[in-house]
């Protein structure tokens, strides 16, 4: 099985990558873009058949590592 994860800053958190894209965008002649927020992807393969617990372990994993929690939100997708 297989886990996606997005990570992204929260709400209202500075994020000078995507006010750089967005700039640079803009620069290149793409004038319909107004902001851009940067994140992260991560992909895991998983062992195991069991999805509830698989997102249970993944969640811890976003807490303790992948996921700074203070500025960051993150999305779990579980595939089969």
């Amino acid at each position: 099985m297989k886990a996606i994860i997005h990570v992204g800053l929260k709400p209202g958190v500075l994020d000078p990558q995507g006010r750089a894209i967005a700039r640079s965008l803009s620069d290149l002649g793409f004038n319909e873009v107004q902001q851009a927020r940067q994140g992260k992807v991560i992909e895991l393969d998983l062992s195991g058949e069991d999805i509830a617990l698989a997102e249970s372990r993944v969640k811890e994993m976003c807490e303790k590592l992948l996921a700074n929690t203070v500025i960051e939100s993150y999305l779990i997708e579980i595939e089969d």
